[in-house]
């Protein structure tokens, strides 16, 4: 198994640094490009969920990832306002914020490029989402 943890400020610019990250960590395993797109396409959406969600102002932003054989874990975890009600959060076009020009796609996004997500948060606590892919 190998396994990375990388904490950073909740800032929109480093949603780049986020995909970068993941992506950097994963070479070893020469993933196809198809899975290497969906990862970070589903880490930039689980972080950018936390940089516009969690904060008002400032916090950090927890991305780790495990590795084990050909099957990949990855979590994001937040510790900013948390989620009131996930299932309603998980639905396609909710957000919590319209005034933002916000889609409210980020789930359905995770969701249809990771093999399966895991979300659960404490109001007040913070919010971890945990992402597995099995690479081809």
């Amino acid at each position: 198994m190998n396994s990375m943890k990388i904490i950073f400020d909740a800032k929109p610019y480093n949603e780049a640094f986020a995909r970068l990250a993941i992506s950097g960590f994963l070479l070893y395993k020469d993933p196809s490009i198809n899975d290497m797109e969906d990862i970070k396409t589903a880490v930039s959406e689980a972080v950018t969920n936390s940089i516009i969600h969690a904060y008002d102002n400032e916090g950090l932003i927890e991305l780790s990832c495990e590795i084990d054989e050909n099957k990949v874990k990855i979590i994001v975890e937040d510790f900013g306002k948390g989620i009131e009600n996930i299932e309603i959060a998980r639905e396609p076009m909710y957000t919590s914020k319209p005034d933002c020009e916000r889609s409210g796609l980020g789930f359905t996004i995770m969701e249809s490029f990771m093999d399966k997500i895991e979300v659960s948060s404490i109001v007040g606590k913070g919010t971890k989402i945990i992402m597995y892919k099995d690479l081809m």
